[in-house]
């Protein structure tokens, strides 16, 4: 009995390990598959963390620096809306642009595009979110020293901007890190197709499935360093 349980413990080692040997040979030979998966997943992640950092920033700017009816509301939705699952999202979207949606005209679904536009949704209440919190940590007497020192409304903003970019730096890498690795929203919008809509993340969760265990630990290992180089970067942004 301890036999076999020894032989099968030898065999369970042998699978890990040659899984993992072969994973690192997939990463240094630069696999074309592994490598196709990385370059989109980048590239659809660069892009929706951009143009949400470019309706995010301002947005939440102006809310947290700006005293109107329903503030408090809105900063209870943002919040909520960032512990949103991933395949909510991609639900949400995919009944906009499928056939059968208002948008199904466009052909959107199972391209980048559709993966973009779930990924934007998903990074654009965190960025928004952190942005207001960024701005209301800068210290109250910025503001009334500027405005005493004679600053108009724009050099203002400039000043509390100058104050809060180290944490607005921060807020698009942690959106960033939230996006690049989920699966939810990828999988339904882009249908995992090979060298087109395949990703790290559903790549992984497809390999795994196949029984192609040793792609899956090689994607997953780039995955986790592009995640563990990303919460240098947020750390970094943190202490500064």
């Amino acid at each position: 009995m301890r036999s076999r349980r020894k032989g099968c413990v030898k065999t369970y080692m042998d699978y890990i390990i040659n899984g993992f040997v072969e994973a690192f040979r997939l990463i240094f030979s630069l696999d074309r598959d592994v490598f196709s998966a990385v370059f989109i997943s980048l590239r659809v992640s660069l892009i929706a963390i951009i143009l949400s950092a470019i309706i995010s920033l301002p947005s939440g700017f102006i809310i947290a620096t700006r005293n109107f009816t329903g503030k408090r509301l809105v900063i209870t939705i943002l919040n909520t809306l960032m512990a949103v699952p991933t395949v909510v999202v991609g639900l949400l979207v995919y009944t906009f642009i499928s056939r059968r949606g208002p948008l199904g005209s466009l052909n959107l679904l199972y391209t980048p595009t559709a993966m973009i536009i779930g990924q934007f949704i998903l990074a654009t209440p965190i960025l928004t979110a952190l942005t207001i919190s960024a701005v209301h940590a800068v210290d109250e007497r910025i503001a009334p020293t500027a405005l005493t020192l004679g600053a108009n409304k724009r050099q203002l903003a400039y000043t509390v901007f100058l104050e809060v970019r180290f944490g607005l730096l921060a807020a698009v890498i942690s959106g960033f890190g939230r996006i690049v690795g989920e699966v939810g929203a990828a999988m339904i919008l882009g249908g995992n197709i090979r060298g087109i809509t395949r990703t790290m993340s559903t790549a992984i969760a497809l390999q795994t499935n196949m029984g192609e265990f040793e792609v899956g630990i090689a994607l997953g290992i780039i995955l986790l360093i592009v995640a563990f180089l990303i919460n240098i970067l947020f750390h970094y942004f943190q202490q500064r």
